[in-house]
């Protein structure tokens, strides 16, 4: 027996789902950004020639292509100097909001898309300040859907992995277990741990 909300048995809703708000406005925003793009290119090509329009284009591909580079350089520098420092022992330096390489990549691929506003967002984005910002309000935004996340689902066991102090911070470490032989266990079933 159901009812017009949910099922008896298995207590699962039958109602229809609302859509959410971004699925309904995102397709439409792209087909806007779209089309203001095109326009801003005819606009250009209009003014100053084709040629203008394509070394606007060619230009921000090598200049996104350079942005790219340069942070992926970064990136894997700051991952060896982490490996390093936790190798030789020292707690590694916490990266602060804005600094890190993400943004950077986004607003080199953001260049290397043909069209003057979203050269614009990746020019935008390579100021600190600016990348500072985004990066703090999208840390917020992210922090704000993981504690609303209903049990049992993936926000919620990811919240749940990380281990914090009370001041925030997340605390780094390893489980070892030492495995011991029982006292009915034969001379080959121990295994001394992996790590000294």
């Amino acid at each position: 027996m159901t009812t017009g909300t949910g099922s008896l048995r298995t207590g699962t809703s039958t109602a229809p789902r609302r859509r959410s708000p971004a699925r309904t406005f995102l397709p439409l925003a792209i087909a806007a950004w779209l089309i203001l793009e095109i326009w801003l290119l005819g606009l250009v090509a209009d003014a100053a020639g084709g040629l203008a329009v394509a070394a606007l284009i060619a230009g921000g591909l090598v200049l996104g292509a350079v942005v790219i580079k340069r942070a992926g350089r970064r990136a894997f520098k700051n991952l060896t100097d982490t490996f390093q420092q936790a190798q030789q022992g020292r707690q590694p330096a916490p990266q602060q909001p804005g600094r890190g390489n993400g943004l950077t990549m986004l607003a080199g691929l953001l260049l290397m898309l043909p069209g003057l506003l979203s050269d614009v967002a990746g020019l935008l984005l390579l100021l600190p300040p600016v990348r500072a910002l985004v990066s703090r309000r999208a840390t917020r935004s992210l922090e704000r859907k993981m504690a609303s996340a209903p049990v049992g689902s993936f926000g919620d066991a990811f919240q749940q992995a990380r281990i914090r102090y009370p001041d925030g911070k997340v605390v780094q470490g390893e489980v070892v277990r030492e495995d011991r032989p029982g006292p009915d266990a034969g001379p080959d079933t121990y295994r001394p741990p992996l790590a000294p």
